[in-house]
């Protein structure tokens, strides 16, 4: 994946609060997988500071092939925090995008994903 500006990271960051209260969101790296390989998740975020790496590794061709904006953030602490958690994750997906859609378009304009729908 390609290094994401700090202004697309905090837009990942501002999609996942605003989601968190007028959408639906799915978090962990399991279930983020799983919605992911449904096609069903409208954005995809993952923290690069997990650690084995492997762990998340799957997680962006498995975006590119299901045509999902996949964006990589700095921080697992972070990341949980703007999805509610009192503790990191690896991933949070955006299943329902609630008042997020307009960023999540420009999030996925500037994701390396193939903008054609399958």
């Amino acid at each position: 994946m390609a290094e994401v500006s700090k202004d697309m990271e905090n837009k990942a960051y501002e999609a996942i609060e605003i989601a968190k209260k007028t959408g639906k969101l799915k978090r962990g790296v399991n279930e983020v997988t799983k919605v992911v390989e449904k096609g069903i998740a409208k954005l995809v975020v993952y923290a690069k500071d997990v650690n084995p790496g492997e762990i998340i590794m799957h997680l962006t061709p498995l975006c590119n092939e299901k045509h999902i904006p996949c964006v990589a953030v700095s921080s697992k602490e972070e990341l949980g925090a703007a999805s509610g958690l009192d503790v990191s994750t690896g991933a949070v997906a955006i299943m329902q995008e609630g008042e997020a859609g307009e960023l999540i378009k420009e999030l996925k304009a500037g994701s390396n994903v193939s903008h054609d729908k399958h």
